[in-house]
């Protein structure tokens, strides 16, 4: 069934659901996400933190209970659909990366647009945070313009570049064509690679068949999905972390719920978001680790050239800024916020990104 033709059938669900409920004490959410629990960290704490903790919190605290109808891996919606999913209410809450929003929420996705940022997930959802509570404009769009609320950050842990093929120096890269989510994709101008947008559950096919020769990606997943079967050599880069994933929920879903339960879920939602830092940090750990152990060939870029790699992306933040402004979002504004979120943090910027 399309996304389209499935928005009928979902009203129909959810009106014979919510009509029920509203005499009942147990109450039934649909929650879903593109990428598949297990090899997606940020969709495994929503299947192993949230669900869970919602259950037991609302059963022991309120009179009510939830129980919840679980799509992931693209059951209900693909990983370019789910904001859409939520927002037509085909999913009452949904997890996923902001970057396949690229038009629609592409100021969320400024993380990328400032790489060899920190390289610690706990630091990198501490300051991604610290932007959304400076700028309310984030949060606000995703009720505004897409009728849903902003539960929780997530995100990615740091990335490197896995590649079918061994190389040591920027030039090797040349010509070479390499996947990405899209928004990080402009981390390979400077080497001369052929960007190409993709996502995960495309990437092993993709590199087996010579698609691309390479996909820029952090540990959990490179393992996770298998990635150095058909591309086994794995350069430790440095990118940074990335907390650019959301779990979002529809707001007529919220709504139709008693406010004690209401309450749990934005208290879940936003302790969902504080373990997620460390829940990513230990992924990349067991990531690296893991591909050691399968046999990868894992390697850490010459500190030179990551410098110069750094270097030739210093107009980058601004670009994007400017990008942002002209589209009428407050680019300049958040991406100035999270520079200077990141100064006031531990880590320390390896260029000089400077927002005019």
């Amino acid at each position: 069934m399309t996304l389209k033709n499935a928005i009928v059938a979902a009203g129909t669900a959810m009106a014979m659901v919510w009509g029920a409920a509203a005499t009942a004490d147990t109450f039934t959410l649909r929650i879903g996400s593109g990428h598949p629990n297990g090899p997606s960290v940020y969709v495994t704490d929503t299947a192993n933190f949230f669900v869970p903790e919602v259950v037991r919190r609302v059963a022991e605290e309120t009179e009510h209970e939830i129980e919840f109808v679980e799509g992931y891996g693209g059951a209900i919606a693909g990983v370019a659909e789910t904001l859409e999913a939520v927002q037509n209410g085909i999913l009452d809450i949904g997890a996923f990366c902001i970057c396949f929003e690229p038009a629609k929420l592409f100021l969320h996705n400024f993380p990328y647009y400032a790489p060899f940022g920190p390289q610690d997930s706990i630091e990198a959802m501490a300051t991604t945070r610290a932007v959304y509570d400076q700028v309310p404009w984030l949060t606000e769009q995703f009720s505004e313009e897409y009728g849903q609320i902003l539960l929780g950050l997530h995100g990615w842990d740091n990335y490197h570049l896995g590649t079918t093929d061994p190389w040591e120096t920027v030039a090797d890269l040349e010509g070479v064509k390499i996947g990405g989510a899209g928004p990080n994709l402009p981390w390979l101008e400077f080497a001369g690679a052929i960007p190409v947008q993709s996502t995960l559950p495309d990437g092993y096919l993709s590199l087996q068949t010579g698609v691309y020769h390479g996909w820029l990606m952090f540990p959990s997943a490179y393992l996770g999905f298998k990635f150095y079967e058909p591309s086994p050599y794995y350069t430790r880069i440095g990118f940074g972390a990335m907390a650019v994933n959301a779990l979002t929920m529809n707001e007529r879903s919220l709504s139709r719920l008693p406010e004690d339960v209401q309450q749990i879920i934005l208290e879940v939602g936003r302790a969902y978001e504080e373990q997620a830092g460390a829940s990513l940090n230990a992924a990349q750990q067991r990531g690296i680790e893991g591909l050691i152990e399968v046999g990868a060939r894992v390697n850490d870029l010459a500190p030179e050239v990551r410098a110069g790699w750094a270097e030739s992306l210093t107009s980058f933040p601004n670009q994007q800024a400017k990008e942002a402004d002209g589209r009428g979002m407050p680019g300049s504004e958040v991406m100035q916020a999270y520079l200077d979120a990141v100064a006031a943090s531990s880590y320390e910027w390896p260029v000089e990104y400077v927002i005019d």
